[in-house]
């Protein structure tokens, strides 16, 4: 459906949209470096982050999901004999 306006764009919704964007951009970044801080503050009391995303992605599954993934990877490390 076209707009109404026939190209042209209403400037304040168009700058309000790009500042709300940029805002959450902004978030998501500050954000990002508070959770790298906490892998950081993680490796420092000893554990592994690596493992510890791998806990967080687990987390989110249902368990049969995680029962499927772990029947799946032994299957496969059964077949390459590892």
């Amino acid at each position: 459906m076209k707009n109404a306006n026939h190209g042209a764009f209403d400037n304040q919704q168009l700058m309000s949209i790009i500042e709300r964007i940029e805002k959450l951009n902004e978030d998501a970044a500050n954000i990002a470096a508070d959770i790298k801080e906490i892998y950081s503050e993680a490796k420092s009391a000893g554990y592994d982050p690596k493992y510890i995303r791998q806990m967080i992605r687990l987390r989110k599954m249902d368990p049969d999901e995680i029962d499927e993934a772990d029947e799946l990877t032994k299957m496969y490390r059964d077949a390459l004999g590892i």
